[in-house]
């Protein structure tokens, strides 16, 4: 199972990203202690030529773990195939304890490594790059994350047996388990939807307060992560059932198929883009500006709240047309 070429190439970049991620949290010790702009020292001199060669090696470990979460759930709904009783990628994570495991992992870098690329960019607009030690003390967080992250990757490959028995995602999105899976597909679609919509309000709402003024920014950060768990929960309970035109497919994986014209991907991509925008400016919106930063970092800053309601607007837009072109009726 491990010699899958995907799964070759999954291992692959997982190993090369949290080895990047610990050789610079090494370096991040090391800069924290001396950093010093106002010093002529060659020390210092030498340690800023390095963080050239770092960042560029970061940039590209961060963009490799991006993708990697959208390799990963496309290489799970493929091996489904090769598992009795999976249907979908649900089955090839069920078919070993590290699979969700895994996954929550990588969706965990993933907002982790959106948020080190936005300070990255911010930093390199200021003259001083005055938000050097911020996001080297990130980086020195994501580390053990990206540990933990490649060793449950490569834990549940190894796991894998072709001769195991998994179960389908009509199993884990049941109203009768007592899991969170469950609890979402036990909502009452009605009042999903209507949280979906309230909810988006409240991210416009929160977006042009936040574009306004400074201090809303990291409130703005809450309401973009607590949208993009309404809206997960909104497609297991109701958008789902739209897409499949049945009242009991819960399954947000299924969407990800190719009989479903791979619909999963142009729901989610706008719905993680958003909220990964939006929580990186609410953090980054919780660091004084620098003097250096007076001007850009604001900008930037409001740029990336409009991008992150116009992400969430792109959610909306794509659940609505699939709820609109269904012939299910749902709500009545």
């Amino acid at each position: 199972m491990i010699l899958h070429p995907p799964i070759l190439a999954l291992t692959l970049a997982a190993l090369v990203s949290a080895g990047a991620l610990v050789a610079a949290s090494a370096f991040a010790v090391r800069l924290l202690g001396r950093w010093n702009l106002a010093s002529g020292a060659q020390s210092q001199i030498d340690l800023e030529k390095r963080t050239y060669l770092v960042a560029v090696a970061l940039r590209f470990a961060m963009a490799v773990e991006i993708a990697a979460l959208v390799l990963f759930v496309f290489n799970a709904d493929r091996m489904s195939a090769m598992f009795v009783g999976a249907m979908c990628a649900v089955g090839a994570l069920n078919a070993s304890v590290y699979g969700f495991p895994a996954l929550f992992a990588k969706i965990a870098l993933f907002f982790g490594a959106s948020l080190w690329l936005a300070a990255d960019i911010v930093d390199a607009r200021g003259r001083d790059y005055p938000l050097t030690r911020w996001k080297y003390g990130l980086l020195i967080a994501l580390a053990p994350l990206a540990l933990a992250e490649a060793g449950l990757t490569i834990a549940y490959f190894l796991d894998l047996k072709a001769d195991t028995l998994t179960s389908c995602c009509g199993k884990l999105f049941t109203s009768d388990r007592p899991t969170i899976a469950s609890e979402m597909a036990g909502l009452d679609p009605r009042m999903a939807l209507g949280m979906l919509y309230g909810g988006f309000g409240v991210v416009l709402a929160g977006a042009a307060l936040a574009r306004r003024s400074a201090r809303a920014r990291p409130l703005y950060g809450v309401v973009s992560l607590a949208f993009f768990a309404v809206a997960l929960a909104a497609v297991v309970s109701a958008i789902s059932l739209y897409v499949y035109e049945h009242p009991h497919h819960h399954c947000p994986f299924c969407l990800l198929k190719r009989e479903y014209s791979y619909f999963g991907f142009l729901l989610y991509a706008p719905l993680f883009a958003g909220a990964a925008l939006g929580a990186s400016a609410g953090a980054l919106g919780l660091v004084r500006t620098p003097a250096s930063l007076a001007h850009a970092m604001p900008a930037i800053l409001r740029r990336m709240v409009v991008l992150s309601a116009l992400g969430f607007a792109g959610f909306v837009l794509v659940a609505t047309w699939a709820i609109a072109r269904s012939g299910l009726i749902l709500t009545g």
